[in-house]
């Protein structure tokens, strides 16, 4: 395979975040990850509160368990900056970041950010 064309180099670039977004972003990545697990940890403690049938109850942590790992690896695995914006639409999607927080990235990721953020509410 030869190098990449035009087409393909201007695509990756539209789906690249600029330097300064990507610092900002690795910054609340690991913030909104810290959330996560804490609600998850909660979620956990409140389905463990078991006092009798303690195999449904290691049945039903497992499951949630099962499930928020696939949420966690949606919204956190494998960071790079060609796969940022799809990475904070789903730190989004689950609420882990503030407004004021988003507003530290420049106002281009912004306007993405408020794209995502109405294509949500339709879907």
């Amino acid at each position: 395979m030869g190098q990449p064309g035009t087409k393909q180099i201007e695509k990756e670039k539209k789906l690249n975040i600029h330097e300064s977004d990507w610092r900002v972003f690795r910054r609340l990545h690991s913030i909104a990850l810290e959330r996560f697990s804490k609600r998850v940890l909660e979620e956990v403690r409140e389905v463990a509160a078991c006092e009798t049938d303690y195999h449904d109850c290691y049945r039903k942590v497992y499951e949630l368990i099962r499930n928020r790992d696939k949420t966690m690896a949606a919204a956190f695995d494998d960071p790079r900056r060609s796969n940022a914006f799809l990475l904070l639409a789903n730190i989004i999607g689950e609420e882990l970041l503030t407004a004021e927080e988003l507003k530290q990235f420049s106002h281009e990721v912004q306007a993405r950010i408020k794209m995502i953020s109405e294509f949500s509410v339709i879907t």
